[in-house]
């Protein structure tokens, strides 16, 4: 596991860099991203290009130094990820004539890529972020796996393209504008995190999962490698897809399990965490060590059921509770992240990972489960709305629609029309978000308004759908996630909070294989008789306690409710209400003032979306500020950071 970063200069570019400048440039990229490997450094510093690495040994530890060349030295590679197929990948391409001089899955990468060019990506079985530098063409290809476990960002600039792991790393570039993303803004503040394609900074963006991007002569090309199936092709019986589910998981597991250094598992007491602790147990032979945290609240607390999983297979079990003055992390999740990051499971994550940081390199998780085999509330239809559909005619709901557009903000039952008026996927995504257009029209401040871009957030995200629509409405919203929750936030957050710690975590319920046979299931063996993980459950059964099967889902949630009335209370008002924050301009201070009160006096629950618009401005503080004073003006377009 690394972190990579670097850049390349077109014939054109405004300025060619000096090369103990490149050497420079593409030090300090990586040491911004040191703790993603603080095993090794490597570069790769010629006229016109530069590649870097930060290096997490796993894999053949001694002879893994990069950045690696293919036997003539015409195809240079830096790699962030682990590669599980990458002996039968070796077989292959040493059947076919090509020399190896390390054990590494990055070394097959290259020769991989020497003999399909772009079409070795889609043969790949596992995690990356990868740049490789083709000197027969003076060709550079960045590539990112399928569904975005492993992030790449790139930024264009005065003839050159920057690309790295972390967005700091682009930062670093001298030439780059820093000008805001008002767009990002407003996708955050709907979803919890920032566009798909796009960051907070409008000149920087990421790469999305499955794709690939080429540059040559500063010319750019994106291509799509992969995206998920359109149909569901399984015709065999449950207890067939049972089998044969329980067999692509055993064979994920093991495929994970390859690693030079220790390894464990982050065990939060769900269905998916702990049945990857048992496949463990079961495929390797040996005590896994296992890591869990709690709360002190009993409804956020799953201890209790990690517990079982651990004494049931006699792990190595490690634990810790998380306690209100765990938020003094927040400062450091901002830093980590580069951009305004939402989800407050991102506390018990760096909690979990930074307790296993002391015990291994490698974990594994449960994560991609939910997404897959159907595990949220969200997939089920709200009984009342389900019996709003059934008995009232459409006129009803467009009624509906209108009483709520002319009821006041804050009104009792005004979403709950506004939901039922709309489209069912216009119920989707309004059942994900969490400003909405009515929160937004309070709490933007007509200047941020004159910014945005016509097309809202919740608009252009309704087009994921459109390549689902053959497929039944519950495979459409998982779906529908897989390309937008999944990669932006659940494994962003995984990601983020595991480097930072300098750890390793892989996901084999998004194995490539476990991926394919997912998608081929049909929705029904998915979610049966309003059981969801149907399928997923079945073959849990025969690992868990019956009593962790059909539990009520708890997800890694985080008592802020508890702490935002309590210990600290302050931290809302203090950081939401300060002079610093008033004066950016975003948002009507009267609203926010509203949503504290609400919150503090217990009349509402807000405390993930203050949550949120907290660590925007904890954003802002650290990435803003110091570029640009404590405030400045909005215009369309951009918000720049720069006099």
């Amino acid at each position: 596991m690394c972190g990579i970063a670097g850049f390349v200069e077109s014939a054109d570019v405004e300025r060619r860099l000096g090369a103990d400048e490149a050497r420079a440039l593409v030090r300090h990229m990586c040491q911004v991203i040191r703790h993603r490997g603080p095993d090794d450094e490597g570069a790769l510093v010629e006229p016109g290009i530069g590649l870097g690495m930060r290096r997490l040994s796993i894999i053949d530890v001694a002879a893994g130094h990069q950045p690696i060349d293919n036997e003539d030295g015409s195809v240079s590679i830096v790699f962030n990820g682990e590669i599980y197929n990458f002996q039968e990948l070796r077989r292959d391409l040493e059947a076919s004539g090509h020399r190896f001089s390390t054990n590494t899955d990055t070394e097959v990468i290259v020769h991989a890529y020497e003999q399909w060019g772009a079409g070795a990506f889609p043969k790949l079985r596992g995690m990356f972020g990868l740049a490789i530098w083709d000197r027969r063409t003076r060709r550079l290809v960045i590539a990112r796996d399928r569904v975005g476990i492993k992030p790449l960002h790139y930024a264009t600039a005065g003839g050159r393209l920057y690309f790295g792991s972390e967005i700091k790393s682009i930062l670093c570039a001298p030439d780059l504008p820093r000008d805001l993303n008002p767009d990002a803004l407003d996708h955050y503040l709907s979803f919890l995190y920032a566009p798909r394609d796009a960051s907070f900074f409008a000149r920087i963006k990421k790469l999305p999962p499955g794709h690939t991007l080429t540059w040559q002569d500063g010319a750019i090309t994106i291509e799509r490698y992969w995206r998920p199936a359109t149909e569901e092709t399984f015709r065999g019986s449950e207890a067939e897809a049972v089998e044969q589910l329980e067999h692509v998981l055993a064979d994920a597991v093991r495929a994970h399990l390859v690693s030079d250094v220790p390894l464990g598992a982050f065990l939060s007491g769900g269905i998916d965490s702990s049945l990857v602790v048992g496949l463990m147990s079961r495929v390797s032979g040996t005590r896994v060590k296992t890591f869990s945290i709690g709360f002190g609240e009993p409804q956020y607390d799953e201890l209790a059921y990690a517990r079982q999983v651990a004494a049931r297979y006699a792990t190595d079990h490690h634990e810790d509770v998380v306690t209100p003055d765990g938020i003094s992390i927040l400062d450091a999740l901002v830093s980590h992240f580069d951009e305004p990051f939402g989800d407050s499971s991102a506390i018990p994550t760096w909690y979990v990972s930074q307790l296993a940081a002391r015990h291994v390199t490698v974990t594994l998780s449960g994560d991609g489960g939910d997404e897959l085999f159907g595990g949220y509330d969200r997939y089920l239809q709200d009984p009342r709305v389900a019996a709003i559909d059934r008995y009232a005619p459409p006129a009803i709901r467009r009624v509906a629609g209108l009483v709520a557009s002319r009821l006041p903000q804050g009104a009792r039952g005004k979403r709950f029309l506004r939901h039922i008026a709309s489209s069912t996927r216009g119920r989707y995504v309004d059942a994900v978000g969490f400003f909405n257009a009515d929160d937004k029209a309070s709490l933007y401040s007509s200047g941020l308004r004159a910014s945005l871009s016509p097309v809202d957030p919740e608009q252009r995200v309704l087009t994921v759908f459109d390549r689902y629509a053959d497929l039944p409405w519950a495979s459409q919203m998982m779906r529908f996630d897989i390309e937008t929750y999944l990669p932006e936030d659940i494994l962003t957050k995984v990601d983020r909070t595991s480097m930072a710690h300098s750890i390793e975590s892989r996901v084999p319920l998004l194995d490539n294989d476990v991926i394919d046979f997912a998608l081929t299931l049909p929705a029904s063996m998915k979610i049966r008789n309003g059981r969801r993980k149907h399928v997923l459950k079945e073959v849990a059964a025969r690992y868990l306690p019956a009593g962790l099967i059909d539990r009520r889902k708890q997800g890694f949630g985080v008592p802020l409710d508890v702490w935002f009335r309590g210990s600290l209370r302050e931290l809302f008002s203090d950081t939401l209400l300060s002079a610093r924050s008033l004066a950016r301009g975003y948002f009507e201070p009267s609203y926010l003032r509203q949503l504290l009160h609400e919150h503090v006096s217990g009349r509402r629950d807000h405390a993930l979306r203050l949550w949120q618009l907290v660590v925007l401005e904890r954003w802002h503080q650290q990435y803003v500020d110091p570029l640009s004073g404590n405030s400045f003006p909005l215009h369309a377009g951009v918000m720049p950071l720069s006099a």
